[in-house]
């Protein structure tokens, strides 16, 4: 009898059969058999640690055994406490409010609604649209969706359901690019704004690195000249780091990169290292304090049950305690060397006439082809080598745990690469 489950972004009449994962150990999972496979992909990138990390096994064991759930509707535990001023020391100077959830769809859904009522707050009801880039993808939720790219996005058939929004071009300019060959991105960014901020209430933004769009890289630059452009028209800026947070482009935040502090931060993902979902949404001093007041409508009207669960908050502040012990900022950046020399250095990769582009940025790397029929089948011939791989579209890529060593970062990459060299069948 076939399992029950019901499979994301799959289509239920080609699927295989789902390979059943009994365990884990490193950077490594265990399938039912014993097949053992070296995860390229941090499971959907939120595994930071790798699986069965004893510090934080431990961290939700010992939670478990005080309080596992209250909600925080008039009430309140320890780790939710010391999270957020954890989260609060650690990001960018001036987040000094932080509001839990459950999920990165949540968290942004969470943003949005902070925008609106805060401008709604402060008299100008009007600016209740997002702006956003093409290429985004901000979550599946009904919000999220209507902000994620609306013509290459995974969302089109539910147009008709959605509220419209406002959309930027996507940034051309690579992360290196100077300040001078960022201006024609900004500029169209610009255009926009001129024409829409009346309407606007915020920018939303996955910052340098835009992720399921395509793992499309952008300068330090553009967050630069997007932070003062906000500033000029009276928009929020609201930078989605649920994929780029926690060390994923090479520094703590994607905002350190450029040091800009938005107004609206949302994290998840490497936030609780991958080992329980959760959430959270900081906000500044100017966001915040435009709740303070007397009507009912100051009230942020957003409660999700689960929203600073004890054992989320336990297993995050332990995650963060090993990332700064453990010197992750250090290990990302070998990792990066082996991705730069391993895949974009590669002359004979980047000539390879079906490859279009290679980009690296931090422990993230993709291969990205002209026609997405180029990677049908790539994902077995990493598997037969011992790597999951799991491409999507015309991307090949990789987002691998902080903790994978150097033999078997080359071991991810040489699977990537011997595709286009012996994969074909």
């Amino acid at each position: 009898m076939p399992s029950p489950v019901w499979h994301p972004y799959a289509h239920l009449k080609t699927q295989s059969p789902a390979p059943k994962v009994v365990g884990g150990e490193g950077p490594r999972f265990t399938l039912e058999g014993g097949e053992s496979l070296l995860d390229a992909t941090c499971s959907w990138w939120c595994m930071i640690h790798g699986y069965r990390h004893p510090r934080l096994v431990e961290a939700i064991q010992r939670q478990a055994d005080e309080l596992c759930h209250v909600m925080l509707g008039g009430l309140t535990h320890d780790p939710a406490d010391r999270l957020a001023r954890e989260l609060v020391r650690i990001t960018p100077e001036g987040l000094n409010h932080v509001f839990f959830s459950d999920s990165g769809s949540v968290g942004m859904e969470v943003a949005m609604k902070m925008a609106v009522q805060y401008h709604y707050l402060r008299g100008k009801p009007a600016k209740h649209r997002m702006l956003t880039l093409m290429k985004a993808y901000h979550g599946d939720t009904a919000g999220c969706m209507a902000v994620c790219d609306p013509e290459e996005g995974m969302h089109s058939l539910f147009s008709g359901f959605l509220p419209q929004h406002h959309f930027a071009p996507a940034p051309t300019a690579a992360f290196e690019a100077s300040e001078e060959e960022v201006q024609a991105d900004l500029e169209a960014l610009r255009h926009v704004l001129e024409a829409h901020h009346e309407e606007i209430g915020a920018l939303l933004m996955e910052p340098l690195l835009q992720a399921a769009g395509g793992l499309n890289m952008t300068s330090p630059h553009y967050l630069r000249g997007a932070r003062a452009l906000c500033e000029e028209f009276d928009v929020l800026l609201v930078f989605d780091e649920v994929a780029t947070g926690f060390g994923r482009t090479g520094r703590l935040f994607a905002a350190d990169h450029a040091d800009v502090t938005p107004d609206i931060m949302v994290l998840s993902k490497g936030l609780t290292g991958g080992y329980l979902g959760h959430a959270a949404t900081l906000a500044t001093d100017r966001v915040h304090d435009a709740f303070i007041g007397d009507s009912e409508l100051h009230a942020f009207m957003h409660g999700p049950t689960f929203m600073g669960n004890p054992l989320a908050c336990r297993v995050a502040l332990e995650s963060l305690a090993v990332f700064e012990e453990d010197d992750y900022l250090g290990r990302i950046q070998t990792l990066n060397g082996v991705l730069c020399e391993e895949l974009r250095d590669d002359a004979a990769l980047r000539d390879h006439p079906e490859v279009a582009d290679v980009r690296v940025l931090g422990a993230t790397a993709v291969i990205e082809v002209h026609d997405a029929a180029s990677l049908e089948g790539a994902a077995a011939f990493a598997r037969q080598r011992g790597v999951w791989l799991r491409p999507f579209g015309r991307w090949l890529y990789t987002m691998p745990a902080y903790i994978t060593g150097e033999d078997d970062m080359r071991r991810i990459t040489g699977a990537m690469k011997d595709w286009f060299v012996s994969g074909r069948p």
